[in-house]
């Protein structure tokens, strides 16, 4: 994710003042805009307020929960829970008595 500490950091004053204006903004570049109490871009600390467009925080959300699922599967590897494909579908075509 891109940002700009200069252009994407904003005061809740300035929030107040113009929030279309930074409404419009997150809209044209894609990039979220932090509103601060302070106005200070302190990313480290919890900001006061994240702007996303619904787009970008629907294909976000999205990645981190392919993200997370993906984490799962290889912690199952890791760990030796698996087994082969062959015996998968096997058992899942016997279960649901599906004839290949």
């Amino acid at each position: 994710m891109s940002f700009s500490q200069t252009e994407d950091v904003k005061t809740i004053q300035d929030f107040k003042a113009r929030p279309l204006k930074i409404l419009n903004q997150v809209r044209e570049t894609g990039r979220p805009v932090v509103i601060t109490a302070e106005g200070k871009p302190d990313l480290v600390m919890k900001p006061d307020l994240v702007i996303l467009d619904a787009d970008t925080f629907e294909r976000r959300l999205k990645a981190f929960n392919l993200a997370r699922l993906l984490n799962e599967a290889e912690a199952d590897v890791r760990e030796g829970r698996v087994r082969p494909a062959k015996t998968f579908f096997d058992e899942f075509c016997r279960d649901k008595k599906i004839s290949g």
